[in-house]
């Protein structure tokens, strides 16, 4: 038995058959037929991989009868060291495995932002004779726009309708206190998504990883080497037939570096939502009850002019707990405690609710609307109907 000093393992040497074997001694790890060193927690993330691949709804490429669409890879590429290695065990915890189950038909209006996104995402895989020369799909897609407006949305219905392996990146899965990993994370993220292309990289909230470069005199050194790796991995001498998507989001796009803004091809305005998307949210998060008095639509289109998608979320939110107030008055009233099967029913919500919720609810994100509007006029992709 002796150490070896390069692989950090110990070995038996076993006489059978008159011939002299090595055999690794299990600590921790395994060895696969090509020879390379897996750890046994890469491939406990490479089995969960391959379980989700073969369950019935389809993941990653994968069809619902478990009949995958094209063959399995290793979870990881081949690289060039043991270090790269661990930073991209890293990173596949940012695979998305599971579905974030948001549908299309789910997110009311934004249909330019669905379409372009159908034609970046969808299309080239379903379609890759057309996607070719200067048709090749587009390589990059911003969504700009105040919160709440549905870009995160966009990106979870990628995430469920798009056969892509989809990544969920954001500042602390490439941001390492450690000198050199940053760019290395870069790199080694755009190497994971070649191999286990067709693949979408969701850079949520981008302008906290690459904002504009000089600016000021207080920008670190790392941070200026992030984000010239990332600018050359979008768009370096590293490029390759594989199809590779980036999608970002962000609610200040004006602090976007320019070379960054001209890797992301299209830039879409997310707008707030139009009266008939309102209408449309309301009668999905309130509808009326049968019997009971009809709600008013038309008022609360009304009202809600500059209102997001996440502030009408939260007054149908508001109006809902007029009846729970209403009833846990009476229940607070009695002095006994009643069971918890022979609780009443909340009762419907009243036009009455409807008002004092939007008495009660402000919107929040309307004031730098005029700011997004330029932005969209000097830099934003216009789309023709």
């Amino acid at each position: 038995m002796f150490y070896d000093a390069k692989f950090g393992r110990k070995k038996v040497k076993e006489l059978e058959n008159d011939q002299t074997t090595e055999k690794p001694v299990s600590n921790g790890s395994s060895s696969s037929n090509n020879g390379h060193v897996q750890n046994t927690s890469d491939m406990a993330i490479y089995e969960q991989y391959r379980s989700q691949g073969s369950s019935s709804t389809h993941s990653n490429g994968t069809l619902s009868n478990g009949i995958s669409e094209r063959p399995q890879k290793p979870l990881l590429p081949p690289l060039e060291s043991a270090d790269s290695r661990a930073l991209a065990e890293s990173l596949c915890r940012d695979i998305i495995r599971g579905s974030p189950d948001v549908k299309w038909e789910s997110i009311k209006g934004l249909e330019n932002a669905k379409r372009l996104l159908k034609e970046a995402v969808v299309m080239p895989i379903k379609y890759p004779k057309y996607f070719t020369g200067l048709l090749s799909p587009w390589k990059g897609i911003l969504l700009f726009g105040p919160p709440g407006t549905g870009k995160t949305m966009l990106a979870k219905a990628v995430a469920t309708e798009c056969k892509t392996t989809f990544f969920n990146i954001s500042a602390s899965s490439v941001v390492s206190k450690w000198r050199g990993d940053s760019e290395k994370l870069i790199k080694v993220l755009f190497e994971l998504a070649r191999h286990h292309a067709p693949s979408t990289i969701f850079l949520d909230e981008i302008d906290a990883i690459i904002s504009q470069r000089g600016e000021a005199r207080s920008e670190h050194e790392a941070s200026r080497r992030l984000k010239t790796e990332l600018l050359i991995q979008m768009d370096g001498l590293t490029q390759s037939d594989e199809l590779v998507f980036v999608l970002a989001a962000t609610n200040l796009p004006w602090e976007l570096d320019a070379a960054m803004l001209r890797r992301l091809e299209k830039r879409i305005l997310v707008p707030l939502p139009e009266p008939e998307a309102r209408r449309a949210m309301f009668e999905s998060l309130l509808p009326s009850q049968t019997g009971e008095e009809n709600l008013p639509y038309d008022l609360l289109v009304e009202k809600t002019e500059g209102y997001s998608g996440s502030d009408i979320r939260l007054l149908c939110k508001e109006a809902a707990m007029q009846p729970l107030r209403r009833l846990m008055t009476l229940l607070e009233d009695k002095q006994e405690v009643v069971p918890e099967d022979e609780l009443p029913q909340v009762g419907p919500i009243r036009p009455g609710d409807i008002e004092a919720a939007l008495k009660n609810t402000r919107p929040s994100a309307h004031l730098h609307a005029h700011r997004y509007e330029k932005f969209n006029a000097d830099y934003g992709s216009q789309i023709l109907q």
